[in-house]
């Protein structure tokens, strides 16, 4: 049996879709022989604390000499004088959902900052493991990675039956994501806001204590637009629960500024919803253009055009809907994800 670390910033159960990513991948690579040693590297990344930052580089230096170590981006990009000690005795492989200086809400300095070291700490790993095309591009294009060094491998999804939809009335409208600018709930509600002329509900599934005061600014937003009765946040839930919201809905929208990836589109596509989503990061290549409509970031007049279009328009809905269900046969599935990463440790061991 093989071995490798699987250092990440905090805990693994967190709900969010990186650190869901990070779990099935480790289960996986159980089921391929690997031994896996999971290093928790403390909370509060991608800002630690000294005190976290210090202990998380003594975590670091105790993993076994020759043994390849992956590190989630999220702490990785603020390690870079780790890196550089580790990387003379230990194979490196950096896994990038995306980028800290792509989070939304950064001021220009602390942008600036996050892609300066991260770039300095991706020059120490011998390779880069992203979550898709678009990330493997901005690495090759920003952060100085040479492609051949970095591989994509796409999240997988869990097979499912998609639900029957042919239902009247008010339509079930789905958001999967934590409550975090980048997500773009605010555009979402001023969106929603001009189309209260139709029969819709709203229900957003996602953390509300990553950034409390995006919660509390989108709970003081509800209540200016007067939506307190057609929008539910019902905060983070449990996979079986997570699995009724997208069977019960009809419509999956998510406003992004920015995904990685996009988790949750992948599963609304393999529950077979129809997609309202942006053009924004690798969302074009995780949704393709026969499941969906996508629409500028940030623009919420285009938003709420495509929501009364798919509103009002069944027959929209069931074509987009089949288009999801064509695209769901084609999502890898979770062994496929840790295929990849089996065959780079293997090389790197």
């Amino acid at each position: 049996m093989v071995a490798v670390s699987f250092a990440v910033p905090g805990s693994l159960d967190t709900p969010t879709g990186g650190y869901a990513y990070d779990r099935r991948v480790i289960a996986e690579l159980a089921t391929l022989g690997w031994q896996t040693e999971v290093v928790d590297l403390g909370d509060g990344f991608p800002r630690p604390s000294p005190r976290t930052r210090a202990a998380a580089h003594a975590l670091l230096a105790r993993t076994p000499s020759g043994q390849p170590i992956v590190i989630d981006g999220l702490a990785l990009g603020v390690l870079p004088e780790a890196a550089a000690v580790l990387s003379a005795r230990r194979p490196l492989v950096a896994l990038v959902h995306h980028p800290l200086a792509l989070e939304t809400g950064l001021s220009a300095d602390e942008a600036e900052a996050f892609h300066k070291s991260e770039r300095s700490a991706l020059a120490f790993v011998k390779h880069s493991i992203v979550s898709s095309p678009s990330t493997a591009r901005i690495l090759a294009n920003d952060y100085g990675v040479a492609p051949d060094r970095v591989t994509v491998a796409l999240p997988g999804t869990d097979p499912t039956t998609p639900a029957l939809r042919d239902r009247d009335g008010r339509l079930a409208l789905l958001a999967v994501g934590s409550l975090v600018p980048r997500k773009g709930y605010d555009v979402l509600l001023a969106a929603l806001a001009t189309v209260v002329d139709l029969p819709w509900h709203l229900t957003i599934v996602g953390d509300r204590d990553r950034d409390p005061q995006t919660a509390g600014n989108l709970s003081t937003q509800i209540e200016t637009l007067a939506l307190e009765q057609r929008v539910s946040l019902v905060g983070a839930v449990p996979a079986g629960r997570l699995t009724e919201f997208y069977a019960s809905s009809d419509v999956f929208v998510l406003a992004s500024r920015f995904e990685g990836y996009g988790m949750a589109f992948a599963q609304a596509i393999a529950h077979g919803l129809p997609i309202l989503g942006t053009t924004a990061g690798a969302i074009p290549e995780t949704v393709p253009c026969e499941a969906g409509i996508l629409v500028p970031p940030d623009d919420s007049v285009a938003l709420a055009a495509a929501l009364r279009r798919l509103a009002t328009d069944p027959g929209e809905r069931a074509r987009l809907a089949a288009g999801a269900q064509a695209a769901a046969a084609r999502l890898p599935t979770w062994q496929e994800t840790a295929n990849v990463f089996d065959r780079i440790l293997a090389a790197l061991a």
